[in-house]
This record gives C-alpha cells, structure tokens and sequence, in this order.
C-alpha cells in the first residue's frame, strides 16, 4: 500500500492512502501531538468529507484497533516455540518527543523495541534516534520480567 507523506509546515505531516473504493483516508499529525482522522469524499478524493480530531489516547487507540494486534499476533507466532519468549504492545507515555535511545530499555530490560505503532502505521526495526510521539505503541520483545520493566519504564520513566 503506497502511503504518501505530505509535510504541512508549521502544522504537522498529513499521511495518507487511497483505499480500493477510490478515497483517501488518512491521518494529520499536527506538532501539539493531536490528530485528525480524515477521509475523503466518495466523488472527490482530493476534498476532505470526513474529518474527525483525535486526542493522542484516541489515536493510540484506533491504532490498537486497526494494526498493533496483527502485529504482536505474527511476531507471537514467530515467536511461540520459543521458551521464555514473548511479545507485548505498550503505551509509550513517560517517553512523548524522546528517542528510543534514550530510554535505555534495552540495557535496562533486556528487552526490545521490535517496532513502533503510530497512529496505525508500523514502524518497523526503529533505532536509537526514533523520536516518540504522543500515542505511540512499542512492540516489544523479552522475557516476561523484562516486558514488565520495559512498561514500568516507557510508562513511569
């Protein structure tokens, strides 16, 4: 699916696809850390028809509803036959506008970042300078004592 990315200065990023019956759904991530949920209208799909503001609760989610799930099912099936291996998706709070980097999970947890769901999208394979935002849920892998650590963390701080 082609995701197009458009900048919208001193607003946010607008990101958006064109769905099989021809509108445009998609998401403005405004800089305040607000969204607005957007579709298009049936005959137009250049004009705004729906358009729905979302607090970054929301948005996380709407996220956890439309792909997080999907996400942390195949990476637990991957993961299944594998003794003291799980998969977790958490809330990342204590963390909004930091880099992963510098939450230290990693050496703190022994646990990993494995992706980022925002607002729907995965971000797979993050690294250290991967910027948080409001809403954002980390897919996380490690033992069960060091996902509780990485929640304590990414929640707490």
């Amino acid at each position: 699916m082609n995701v197009e990315v458009t900048p919208l200065p001193g607003i946010g990023v607008r990101e958006d696809f064109v769905i099989r019956a021809g509108r445009r759904v998609g998401v403005i991530s405004y800089r305040d850390g607000k969204f607005e949920l957007m579709v298009s209208k049936q005959d137009d799909p250049d004009a705004a028809g729906v358009s729905i503001p979302l607090t970054p609760e929301e948005a996380g989610t709407l996220a956890g509803l439309l792909g997080s799930p999907q996400l942390v099912a195949r990476l637990s099936e991957q993961h299944r036959d594998i003794s003291g291996i799980s998969t977790r998706q958490l809330p990342v709070t204590a963390f909004a506008h930091r880099t992963l980097g510098d939450t230290a999970l990693r050496t703190r947890t022994s646990a990993s970042v494995v992706a980022v769901i925002r607002v729907g999208v995965a971000h797979p394979s993050p690294g250290p300078e991967f910027l948080f935002e409001n809403g954002d849920l980390a897919v996380v892998v490690g033992t069960v004592e060091g996902l509780d650590a990485a929640a304590d963390i990414l929640t707490g701080g």
